[in-house]
């Protein structure tokens, strides 16, 4: 393990492949005991598990996935420019309301309402 002056995001590949084979059967508990005694977090070391998982997935594999991601990220894209579009129409019709009705209260003279 490094020493305590370097960071476990500079820590080598080996080093944290051996720390993922090391806690791999390890239950939760036991993992968050092994995490305090070595200044990690169990996030860490199931983030460094998910990148071996990813490192062993063949290139047909990773492509399907980045397919998979590439798809839902249009799909969420999508969404949010309809729900943007959605918005503007209705910050444009609220716009327009208000400007009628500043219009209407110019025509007949009235005060406009402190709020």
């Amino acid at each position: 393990m490094p020493n305590s002056n370097t960071s476990s995001e500079q820590w080598s590949a080996q080093t944290k492949l051996a720390i993922v084979a090391e806690t791999y059967s390890m239950t939760e508990n036991e993992l968050s005991q092994y995490c305090r005694e070595k200044g990690l977090f169990p996030e860490q070391v199931q983030g460094w598990r998910s990148e071996c998982m990813q490192g062993f997935m063949s290139a047909k594999e990773r492509e399907a996935e980045a397919k998979k991601q590439a798809k839902a990220d249009k799909l969420e894209i999508k969404e949010l420019k309809k729900e943007l579009r959605f918005k503007e129409k209705a910050l444009a019709e609220t716009a327009a309301l208000l400007v009628l009705r500043k219009k209407l209260r110019a025509f007949y003279g009235e005060e406009p309402e402190e709020d």
